[in-house]
């Protein structure tokens, strides 16, 4: 763009979209964020994977998938404002969290989303409505049904079935009393400045804050949470510091990790496995309950990439978090 801006094609009721919005609030980058329903076709026209949001680089160049949106723009601005905390280990800690909160935190905000009757009605009026803004309301009344007819259609395809609904929304409450007890003390997961670990739980807590179902466990359970994400959502007046490679981690973000352990990386090793050994279903026991949904391909490539990045840190760095990574069950996964 001649301007030099970036611009940002996402929806208001897309998680990925919110914390790209937040991202690039946070690190004070110039863009203009385009709300509506052009997204996908965008992303489509550049013969780019059918997800939002999309952003439009100040050369032209269109890319989507967050994480990869938030390396190139650590690539671009390396000196300001980054998200990867400073500390080779740490950072690895945030990528891992990071990446629970995009492939398995996501999975409450869809079963929520979809598995309770006022949750649907409100989804088709918000996501439906932003994306027919000015259409007469039978028209937009009737893509509404249609559009809950679909995504309820998919929930057994993503795991929000009701054998997994204990495990999900489990999942959701050790999130959120983690954060809870945490935050308080100390405003984000690696310091005073938010990390990449942050905006990922960000996305997918602020539509979840919005729902109707777990938006009211979470001001009920969680009110510094709430509060949390009314900060994040614009932190580009926070200045702040990573904290010291060799200080404590916060409980906070071991609970997390603690969920990444029992829970997550388990997921994917089984994922992974039932992709090799050409499986229909998933099939895995989390925390002593089963678990059960098709493979996903692009888990598997989540859970390579995180092996692979564990695998290049260097031997000091990896033997620094290997005592946390142990005691919460992440490195059997990792190693």
């Amino acid at each position: 763009m001649a301007d030099g801006r970036y611009a940002l094609y996402g929806a208001n009721p897309s998680p990925y979209s919110m914390k790209m919005r937040a991202v690039l609030r946070y690190r004070r980058l110039p863009f203009t964020w385009h709300a509506g329903p052009g997204a996908r076709d965008i992303a489509i026209a550049a013969g780019l994977p059918p997800v939002i949001p999309v952003l439009r680089f100040p050369d032209g160049t269109l890319l989507n998938d967050s994480t990869p949106l938030i390396e190139a723009l650590e690539q671009r601005h390396p000196a300001e404002r980054s998200l990867i905390p400073d500390d080779p280990g740490q950072a690895f800690l945030a990528f891992l969290i990071e990446d629970m909160a995009d492939e398995w935190l996501t999975k409450a905000m869809y079963h929520y989303r979809w598995w309770y009757a006022p949750d649907r009605a409100f989804a088709a009026v918000w996501v439906i409505g932003d994306r027919m803004i000015g259409r007469p309301p039978g028209e937009v009344e009737q893509a509404g049904r249609a559009f809950i007819e679909r995504q309820v259609g998919r929930m057994a395809l993503v795991g929000a079935t009701a054998e997994n609904r204990p495990t999900i929304e489990k999942s959701y409450l050790r999130i959120l009393d983690a954060l809870e007890a945490g935050l308080p003390a100390q405003p984000f997961l690696f310091g005073s400045r938010p990390s990449l670990a942050d905006f990922g739980l960000f996305g997918q807590l602020s539509t979840l804050s919005v729902d109707p179902t777990p938006a009211s466990i979470l001001r009920e359970r969680a009110p510094h949470v709430l509060t949390w994400l009314l900060r994040l959502d614009d932190s580009s007046g926070v200045d702040g510091d990573w904290s010291a490679a060799d200080a404590p981690l916060p409980a906070m973000v071991h609970a997390l990790l603690q969920l990444c352990g029992d829970t997550y990386l388990p997921f994917l090793a089984a994922n992974a496995r039932a992709i090799a050994d050409r499986q229909d279903v998933v099939s895995v026991e989390l925390r002593g309950r089963p678990y059960a949904q098709a493979p996903f391909r692009y888990q598997a490539k989540c859970y390579d990439a995180l092996r692979q990045r564990f695998a290049r840190l260097s031997p000091s760095h990896r033997q620094a978090i290997m005592p946390v990574l142990g005691e919460t069950g992440c490195l059997g996964y990792l190693a």
